[in-house]
């Protein structure tokens, strides 16, 4: 039986011999499957779903173990919150865990969109060696975010934080004051004439990486009908949050049908407790 890889180039040319010199008998794309023929060196002959068959660099081709750890962390976020829309900066990758040294499978164009779904942080590996410390003193290892993401084909994989931008709208972006938003979330919509505007839950953090908390601020940014500008209706700061943060509605008796959403704050002893919040315009309170 046949090994089977898959490509995790944009596309790979399939060359019909190993020399300097060789003819072009095919071409393969991000994601296809491959079943391996023959190794050579740097170098695998593969035949691809249609037939081709040519040698291509071992550096673009994945194991099935990678193809199955991606399909299986597909399958485990289907159902996670999604805590914003973001777009790629450059081309990136997807990589199968947090890590620039880590397997990729998927590459994400510049300009694509993702769901931002959760985040992780890990050592960024500096090239060259550590610098000498005196006796007793501490290595400090920089840290960089990464973010779980699912592109629009389905596809989920961790991407480098850099790479990507939340995609929030200028008109509460403005109000970020130096903070790296790391959420946002439409909770309803009031009409201003003619026209419906969003309001929004905005999570915020420090703009760095390596944080012990997701966020560490909450705001809520509801609009001002007579001045027609957006004002913040809610403030909190000093969270030790942790994602996902969830945006739903509740029926509150008197009050009516009402936004809500609940935050996920580590309290003095670690523990993860969830606060809820309702917001009856402009007004907003916590729940319980």
């Amino acid at each position: 039986m046949l090994e089977i890889d898959y490509v995790s180039a944009p596309q790979v040319t399939l060359r019909d011999q190993l020399s300097q010199v060789y003819n072009k008998v095919g071409t393969a794309k991000n994601g296809d499957r491959v079943e391996v023929l023959d190794r050579e060196k740097r170098f695998s002959k593969v035949r691809t779903t249609s037939g081709s068959e040519g040698w291509v660099e071992q550096r673009y081709l994945v194991t099935q173990q990678v193809f199955d750890g991606f399909q299986k962390m597909q399958q485990q976020a289907k159902d996670s919150p999604v805590e914003g829309i973001a777009t790629t900066r450059n081309d990136t990758n997807l990589h199968i865990e947090p890590g620039r040294d880590t397997e990729h499978l998927y590459q994400l164009a510049q300009g694509a969109k993702v769901s931002v779904l959760k985040r992780a942080t890990v050592e960024k590996n500096l090239p060259g060696a550590q610098v000498q410390l005196p006796a007793g003193a501490k290595q400090l290892k920089p840290m960089e975010d990464w973010w779980l993401a699912r592109d629009q084909q389905g596809h989920v994989g961790w991407v480098l934080g850099r790479m990507i931008d939340l995609d929030v709208p200028l008109d509460v972006a403005q109000y970020a004051e130096g903070q790296r938003i790391v959420g946002c979330f439409v909770l309803n919509e009031v009409n201003d004439g003619d026209k419906k505007i969003p309001q929004y839950l905005m999570l915020l953090t420090e703009a760095k990486d390596g944080q012990p908390f997701d966020f560490n601020q909450a705001r809520v940014f509801t609009w001002n009908v007579h001045r027609h500008r957006y004002e913040t209706a809610y403030r909190e700061r000093n969270l030790n949050g942790m994602l996902p943060a969830t945006v739903s509605r509740e029926d509150f008796g008197k009050e009516g049908d009402l936004p809500t959403f609940v935050l996920r704050v580590k309290d003095a002893s670690g523990d993860v407790v969830e606060r809820k919040y309702k917001m009856n315009t402009p007004i907003v309170k916590r729940v319980g």
